[in-house]
């Protein structure tokens, strides 16, 4: 996978002093003691709600590792070949006996197709229709399809992000679906599950990514479809 300006402007008017006075004091009263102030009233924040994904409808995956489960919640509505080509690898037990090969620290937690010694599995022949331009952002637990530089190029592989990762999504520029990696669910449960993942020591250097790999194996022992 391969994977801002503020112009400030100050007008100085005319008649302006030449050094900055400091405030008067309050006016004293008859024993010179100084006048209660008012309390100052903060002024109210706007507060800027974090970025959310909207909610997503389909069925519901539960990946059993070593270091314990993580259950995703899919959108069968806004990426249905994505779902539906993950559904078919669960199917197939595709996933069962593999392992997490790449954590990248503060991005990506990913697996698909190797086991704990690097081996790859077969994978259906040509690749997913790109989904990403389907209103899902790769924010912080959603799941994704990794791909190829070629935009419908993916196949089993999926990643989970442990950090809002826009860079990743769609482009604006993009009329298509040319660009962007597409979402297809979000951990429902077991994130922190994910964050232990994504803390392991790496360097396993067995697998396709070996800098990234863990140095002790993180078995996926089976991806479930819930009822």
């Amino acid at each position: 996978m391969r994977k801002t300006s503020l112009v400030l402007a100050l007008a100085l008017i005319l008649a302006t002093p030449a050094m900055a006075q400091e405030p008067a004091p309050p006016p004293a009263d008859a024993n010179g003691a100084q006048a209660a102030q008012p309390d100052a009233q903060p002024t109210p924040q706007a507060v800027t709600p974090a970025p959310s994904n909207p909610e997503m409808t389909g069925p519901r995956v539960l990946i059993s590792t070593s270091m314990g489960d993580i259950t995703l919640q899919l959108d069968s509505v806004r990426a249905p070949k994505s779902v539906a080509n993950v559904l078919r690898y669960v199917k197939e037990k595709h996933y069962d006996n593999t392992a997490f090969y790449r954590v990248a620290k503060g991005f990506v937690i990913q697996m698909g197709s190797f086991d704990a010694n690097g081996k790859g599995r077969g994978i259906h022949p040509g690749g997913v229709p790109l989904e990403a331009n389907n209103g899902l952002s790769n924010l912080r637990g959603a799941v994704a399809l990794g791909r190829s530089d070629a935009p419908d190029s993916a196949t089993a592989e999926f990643y989970i992000n442990l950090a809002d990762n826009t860079a990743l999504d769609h482009k604006a520029d993009d009329p298509g679906n040319t660009t962007g990696y597409a979402v297809f669910g979000q951990v429902e449960s077991g994130m922190d599950v994910v964050d232990a993942i994504s803390n392991v020591p790496t360097g396993g250097g067995k697998g396709p990514m070996p800098t990234q790999e863990p140095v002790t194996p993180i078995i996926v022992k089976k991806v479930t479809l819930l009822k």
